[in-house]
Order: structure tokens, then sequence, then C-alpha cells
């Protein structure tokens, strides 16, 4: 026998990710919540917990589609529905693996059934299960684009759509879609982001007791779950009726016109984009007037539901983060005052449910902290340097320029003490560069590859099951052979050797290494503010072409794995904002370095193809034959086969050259910094060849 839920009420603090949860079951048009933060903060409990407070469904007795009997759906594929009897089954909570296929997704047709029999054999997918209940992904971030992008349409259409060759089935499909992720294994698109209805940041208290009372309450039900739920079967109660109560009266709150103006001001003075955030405030702000028992929606309504609604919609590039003014929101509300006055608002609500327990001490005993879980207060004020909070600068802005240190002279070879870290010049449009051949990595939007979407470029027999028929390819195959197997009538006789799957060639994402000279001979301030600023253009690159990135640095003696390899490159935004400069140029050791990084990488995940970017002056300082070891490791790197460019970072009347040098030791153009933007009119999309002959030679 399974183990009982965790009580949903015997969450300590997480009132943000609660309420959001609340307010989604009472109104899933609000379009589900995304919950943003660290592992360990109890974010799938409080989904499992939340399935078990909504109420029970009736379903049509057999139907794979939880058709709701008294409104089954037309068109459903097990349909149509009589009047037999029904049956009654709790809300299901319905688990989204990352590595879930679309088939998975969206359920598969039986192609060769629908070739040869004309029937609609539809096995449902997770998108069917889910009907009527709660859809979890956890590590939504993670999930393929167009994983997120057919799961977002179901939930905001309430339908799913399967279309293979002509042959389409449609089903209802209207859950409580639940999102989690971790910021720090990278975003999710701005444009994905906002098919979210709400997003709630979490995070682990800091504060003692509330901690000692997390893991109390986990022990005890560790210990006994049935009688640790049994203890919190009242407050489940309570909140499941209060659910019903709130679902009841929804219908009847009514959103004024002076509501939808604080809306559409709050919307439009942060500057969002489209529409969907109206509207999606206005059914978060009418949600929690019927979660109070109310039936008018006040200010206080719109302020919450804009706390929720809005953060995530106002990220401008990669590498904003989620959040919103709260001052800003309060004085564009102020400016309704002297208007139509609201009721007089109720003191906000309990996200746990009613409060039975006004002492605190809660059904096993143990004290309920105030502060709702909320991170700590006393975190160190943010600085107010421009050049520190991650905002990029011009290069001839004050914060570039100050304290700007003399050019090295050319043979000094950069031995100069750290310097701190400067600002990045103002971010451009670079140049793509692709790695040579095709791939069958990832989707993304750099290098040609064999992919599940793209053009179709040819045929090929089914590698396990048929997703993607190629009709006219299956059709040839199969008719040589309709005499022999005795076709008498206008159908094809189809086999199952004879089908055909298409082959398709689009573009897929690699993985970017970048290699950035931080020594003394890039200290000087002004140049390394136009180097952070083209590695930052070349991330914002990466980040919208779908790849992955990694980020070493070398200088000093040694070289170091500033940001392994992930999907985050907000990340690597940060690691780079805070790169300091100085000492010797061990050029070698970066590329020593990058090699071994890559070879760990091909076993992890040998389909991701790599793009190598090292950005020098092409100086090598320190030990013995610093630059024909640094030639020396540039070949091990072509030999293997590595795509790569250099960004040519020398500047001044005095030019070595050096960077061109690498460039040849390592198969791979050389840009400078001035090349490498998108619009200079002398710059063309190159692709990265690797030169065979120079290999051999």
């Amino acid at each position: 026998m399974a183990s009982p839920t965790y009580p949903f009420t015997a969450i300590v603090g997480m009132d943000d990710m609660r309420l959001g949860l609340l307010l989604n079951a009472i109104s899933p048009s609000i379009g589900g919540v995304l919950v943003r933060g660290e592992k360990g903060s109890a974010k799938s409990t409080a989904v499992r917990g939340v399935a078990a407070l909504m109420p029970s469904i009736d379903v049509v007795a057999g139907c794979r589609f939880s058709c709701d009997p008294a409104a089954p759906d037309t068109e459903c594929p097990d349909g149509p529905h009589g009047t037999g009897p029904a049956g009654t089954r709790p809300a299901r909570v319905v688990e989204l693996p990352v590595g879930a296929s679309e088939d998975r997704l969206v359920g598969a047709l039986d192609i060769e059934r629908a070739l040869s029999d004309g029937v609609k054999s539809f096995e449902p997918g997770l998108l069917a299960d889910a009907h009527r209940g709660v859809l979890y992904v956890d590590e939504v971030n993670l999930l393929h684009d167009h994983l997120v992008d057919l799961l977002l349409d179901a939930a905001a259409m309430g339908a799913s759509y399967v279309e293979r060759e002509g042959v389409s089935v449609r089903h209802a499909s209207r859950f409580l879609l639940v999102g989690t992720m971790n910021p720090e294994e990278g975003e999710l698109r701005p444009q994905l982001l906002d098919r979210f209805g709400l997003t709630v940041e979490v995070a682990a208290s800091r504060e003692t007791d509330e901690r000692v009372e997390v893991v109390r309450r986990r022990l005890a039900y560790d210990e006994d779950p049935a009688a640790f739920a049994a203890k919190w079967a009242a407050e489940e109660h309570a909140l499941r009726e209060r659910i019903a109560a709130a679902r009841a009266l929804l219908p009847d709150v009514r959103l004024g016109d002076g509501a939808l103006r604080r809306i559409a001001a709050v919307c439009a003075g942060f500057e969002v984009d489209g529409m969907r955030a109206d509207i999606v405030t206005a059914r978060t702000a009418t949600a929690l007037a019927a979660w109070a028992g109310r039936t008018d929606v006040t200010t206080e309504d719109v302020r919450r539901a804009a706390l929720l609604s809005l953060p995530h919609r106002r990220r401008r590039n990669p590498f904003d983060a989620p959040g919103l003014d709260e001052d800003k929101l309060d004085e564009i509300l102020r400016q309704f005052e002297d208007e139509d006055p609201d009721p007089e608002p109720e003191p906000e609500p309990d996200p746990s449910g009613p409060d039975d327990d006004p002492d605190g001490s809660g059904p096993d005993g143990g004290g309920r902290p105030d502060d709702g879980g909320q991170p700590p207060q006393d975190v160190p004020p943010q600085r107010q340097d421009p050049a520190a909070d991650g905002t990029p600068q011009p290069q001839n802005s004050p914060a570039a320029q100050e304290g700007s240190a003399p050019e090295p002279a050319p043979g000094d070879g950069g031995d100069t003490a750290e310097a701190p870290a400067v600002a990045a010049a103002e971010p451009f449009r670079t140049r793509r560069f692709d790695v040579p051949g095709l791939g069958e990595g990832a989707d993304g939007r750099r290098s040609r590859a064999l992919t599940a979407h793209g053009r179709t470029t040819g045929a090929r027999r089914p590698r396990g099951a048929l997703s993607r028929l190629h009709l006219a390819a299956t059709v040839q195959a199969a008719a040589p052979h309709q005499r022999a197997r005795g076709r008498s009538g206008p159908g094809l006789v189809i086999r199952r050797d004879d089908l055909r799957e298409a082959v398709r060639e689009g573009r897929e994402g690699n993985l970017v290494l970048f290699v950035v000279d931080a020594s003394g001979s890039m200290a000087a301030r002004k140049r390394m503010g136009a180097v952070k600023g083209a590695v930052l253009s070349l991330l914002m690159d990466a980040y919208q072409r779908r790849d992955k990135i990694g980020m070493i640095t070398f200088r000093g003696t040694e070289a170091t794995l500033a940001l392994p390899p992930t999907s985050s490159v907000e990340a690597g935004a940060a690691r780079l904002e805070k790169l300091p400069t100085g000492g010797r140029t061990p050029l070698a050791a970066g590329l020593l370095q990058a090699h071994e990084v890559l070879r760990v990488e091909r076993m992890r995940d040998p389909s991701r193809r790599p793009l190598l970017v090292v950005v020098t002056d092409g100086r090598a300082t320190g030990g013995p034959e610093p630059l024909p070891r640094a030639r020396r490791a540039a070949g091990l790197l072509a030999a293997g086969g590595t795509a790569s460019v250099v960004v040519d970072c020398e500047s001044g009347p005095v030019r070595l050259g050096l960077a061109g040098e690498l460039g040849r030791a390592l198969c791979g153009p050389v840009v400078t910094l001035d090349e490498l933007r998108a619009d200079n009119v002398s710059a063309l999309v190159r692709t990265v060849r690797t030169d065979n002959s120079r290999r051999a030679a």
C-alpha cells in the first residue's frame, strides 16, 4: 500500500509557492505556475500535496481521456459516449520526465494501420493522462524547446493535436501546469517563460528555528506517514473545503473598470510585451478575491497578482534576472487613490488555509514560524557602482575608462600585478560561426545536423518506432509488391518492411567553449572592457542558438575552468563580470585545459559537437619555450578535429601577429574584434572549416 502524500498544510514557509499553486487550483485558466529555486526546497512535495487537495472527478467509464460524463468531449477519440455508468477517481499528478519523447508527451498514431486499414489507432500520451489533473514538469528548463512549446500550447488551448501525414487526432487536455527549475542550470527563453501564468522564487530558509521545524516534521512523516497525515487531516480537510468554496464563488467575482485600469496601468508601466500579462494578472486578481471570500477585486489583489504574474515577463535580454520593483509598483497604484475607493480590504489570506491554530503550535506540536519561509533580510545591499551590477558599459563610458592602465610594451610579456575586474563594453550582434559537416546533436540554431524537425532531405528505414513517415518513399517501396500480395481493392497493401521515415536536416546546438586570456598583456582596462564586451556578445549569440557553453581563463601560472559546460549562459555572464586580470600568459595551459574539458564532454555527450573560441592577443610567457609549447597544444586540438576560431585582441601601432600564428596552428579562422561584428560592412558569415591540408602537414 502506498504511503500517504505529505500534507500540503504541513509544509513550512514557502508562502508564495503555496499561494501560486492554490490560485491555479481555484482558477486553472491562470495558466500554471513556474517555481524557480534551488534543489531540496519542497517543490515536488508541494505539487503532490496540492493535487491531493483537488476534488475527485467524475469520468466516463472506460474512457482513456477522462471525459466528464456531464459534458463529454464530442471529439474524444474513444467517443461518442453514451449514457453509461460513470466512475469517480482522484485527480492525477502526471510527471513529465526530462528525457521524454514527443510521442510520449502527445501520444502516437499507428501509421501502419492508418495506411493499410484506414483506422485511427491512437495511443494516448501524458497530455491525455493529465487531463483534469496536474501535469508536473521537473527541470522544465532542461526539456527540448519543441516539447515545451507542445505542452504550453496544450495548456493554453485546453486540447492536444496530433498530426501525422494527414492523419489527425484531437482530444481535450486541461490541466494545472506546474514547472520547476534551478536557474543555475539554464534559463527558459523569454517567450516560453511568458507562457507560464505565474512564477515564484523559492529558497530554503536561513532561519535556524524554521529549518529545525522542517526537519522535525519530515522525520515524523518518514517514521510513520499514516500517523503524520492523520495529525494534519483536519487542516487538510478545511483547506480542501476552502478551495471548493473559492471555485464556486469565482464566477460571481466582479472585476470592475477600476481594477482593470489598475492592471492595465501596471502592465504598461513595466513595459511588458503583448497582452497576456494583462489577462493573467486579471485572472489572478479574480482568484485572489475568491480565495479571500470576496466578490470584488481590490487594489491589494491587483498588487499581489502583479507580483506573481509580471516578474518573468520583464526580461529584455538573456542576462536579465526576473524581478519586479515593488516601489515602482506602489507608485503606479497610488495614482488611482483618488478614484473610486475599493472596499475595505480584508487581512491577507494565509496560503496554508484557515487559521485553526492561533498559537502556531501545529498538530504535531512544532512551532510555526511567522516569516513564511522568506529569505533572510540581512543580505548585504547591492553595490551602486554601475560597472559592478552586471550592466554592460560602453567602451568609452567613465566606468570603462576610469583608472585605465597603459598598454604593455610588445615584449614585456604582460608581467603585471593583478588588476580589478572591469565592466564589459556594450554587447553587439556577432557573426555566426558553424561547426563543419553534418551533426546529429540536440536541436538548436547553429550548425547543420540531422534533426527531428527541419526540411526533409531523404528517407530511410525506421530506427525504432516510426514517428516521421515519408509517404512517397513508403508508397514507392510498397508499389512493386502489390500483385504478389494479392491486392484486389483500391488501397495499397502495406507491410512493415515498406515503411520509410523521413530524414530531416535542421540545425543543432553545439558546445561553445571559450578560452579567455586574462593575463597582464590584456590588463589595460580599455582593452579588457572591449574583450569582455566581445565575449558577452558571443555568449548572447550562444544563448540564441541553444548552445551549451563553458569558459576557461588563463593568467599567472595556470588555467582555470571558470565555468564547466552548462546550459546556463547567465552563469557565464556572471563569471565574466568578475574576471580579474594580471600576471603572465600561460597560453599552453589554457589550450591543454580545453583539450581535457572537451575529451570529458565527448564521453558524456558524444553527439554534441564542440566549437572552441580562443580570445587572446596570441602572446605566451612563463616557463621554457612558451610559444612553441602553445603551438604544440594547438596542434593537439587540431589533430582531434576540434573546430576553432581565434578572436585577435591585439591593438596598438605595433602588432606581432601572434594570434594569426595561433589560428594557423588550430586550423581555424582568425577575426579581429571589429570583424566580429555582424553589422561590419566587411563582415561575411564564415563557416569554421578545418584545413585538411594543414593538418596533414
